[in-house]
């Protein structure tokens, strides 16, 4: 299997990590072969690790199966999930210019909302300890999801799923993963400046973070050129399903499209503090227990659209995220000069796909942790 490293700028920078840079960066190559190799395993992955001013990609088998090339820096790519942190991103900087307020409620910025969810603050949202409803789970939307892939549905329509279900649990009260909370949050964002939500992930993430490859699209289709993503097709290979579905039914909370190149823009940015000030920050930090989706590397904990993953060689704040076709995981040090951001094309999580897999992809992430916290050569 073919594994490949490509230097992206060659200035050496120290660091405290736990290990040599050497020694991590074999470990996360043999981590990566296995996981494609091993059963179960994806056709290809890619780990883009930044240290300092060095960033290299690390790749696996293929980006794309026919015809066989290997996944490269630049090839869009679903990041799922990691989108709930892009809007993370736009409503926390709207704190920090304060045309938002952790505290605001539904019920003051959608008043045509539930009633039952009128109290629930941006705060819950975006810690996921509001107690709305998960739409993308309920049986009406997978019955019109599955219907028509190509469904244009807009976000008042995913919000509809579960208009009428009673909260799971009273707002605040505990930890509980929703995609209806980031659809929630986007549309306060847009109440609040008058302005799109893909206006303001331009204006707010994409440009002041230099990032030239990042789009929210509505349909199926991928900008060029992508890694293609593939699901079980038993009793025969995997199939190619990067194209045979529409974005809109995950918007805000999982419709991104990125490079790895551009995540790693982005994580470094974001936990960096490049987006908002040190006060949002610290709120956004307080952590309480929670596994993001699928579970990160190291020990989970869950702070404000965002989580930190405290491994055996330090700890990163991220986020992951798996659909049908991609899995994805992004982390940073602390002040965002160092990261990490695994791809690979394939949905593996707890629950899809074989528990060994996970269980190396889960060591993936990790290895890719150490090599971005790693000291010099």
């Amino acid at each position: 299997m073919l594994v490949a490293a490509l230097v992206f700028s060659a200035i050496p920078v120290a660091s405290a990590g736990a290990v040599p840079a050497s020694q991590a960066d074999r470990a996360l190559d043999n981590a990566l072969e296995r996981l494609v190799e091993g059963e179960g395993g994806p056709p290809g992955a890619i780990a883009m690790i930044h240290r300092g001013r060095r960033t290299v990609a690390h790749t696996a088998g293929v980006g794309v199966i026919r015809p066989a090339r290997v996944w490269r820096p630049g090839d869009h790519m679903r990041v799922a999930s990691v989108a709930k942190a892009f809007s993370g991103a736009v409503t926390l900087s709207l704190v920090g210019s304060g045309d938002l307020e952790l505290d605001d409620t539904i019920g003051e910025s959608l008043p045509g909302q539930p009633a039952a969810w009128s109290q629930i603050t941006l705060r819950q949202l975006l810690g996921h300890t509001s107690g709305l409803p998960d739409f993308s789970l309920t049986q009406e939307f997978a019955r019109d999801f599955t219907a028509d892939l190509m469904r244009r549905f807009t976000p008042q329509e995913l919000l509809g799923y579960v208009a009428g279900a009673p909260l799971a649990f009273t707002p605040g009260s505990r930890y509980e993963y929703s995609n209806t909370d980031n659809i929630v949050a986007a549309l306060m964002a847009e109440a609040a400046t008058g302005r799109s939500y893909d206006r303001l992930l331009r204006e707010r993430v994409y440009r002041p973070l230099g990032m030239r490859n990042t789009s929210l699209p509505l349909g199926s289709r991928l900008p060029r050129p992508f890694a293609h993503g593939y699901g079980p097709d038993p009793p025969g290979p995997l199939e190619d399903i990067s194209e045979v579905f529409s974005a809109s039914g995950a918007w805000a909370s999982g419709g991104i499209v990125s490079t790895p190149a551009d995540l790693t823009r982005f994580v470094r940015g974001y936990v960096g503090g490049r987006l908002f000030g040190e006060s949002v920050r610290r709120a956004q930090r307080r952590m309480r227990p929670g596994n993001s989706e699928p579970r990160g590397p190291g020990i989970n904990r869950a702070g404000l659209a965002l989580f930190r993953y405290r491994t055996r060689c330090g700890v990163v704040f991220g986020h992951t995220g798996n659909t049908p076709g991609y899995t994805q995981f992004i982390g940073a040090s602390g002040d965002g000069s160092r990261s990490a951001t695994v791809a690979i094309n394939q949905q593996i999580s707890a629950q899809s796909g074989e528990p060994a897999a996970f269980a190396r992809l889960r060591r993936a992430f990790a290895a890719a942790v150490c090599a971005a916290l790693a000291t010099r050569r």
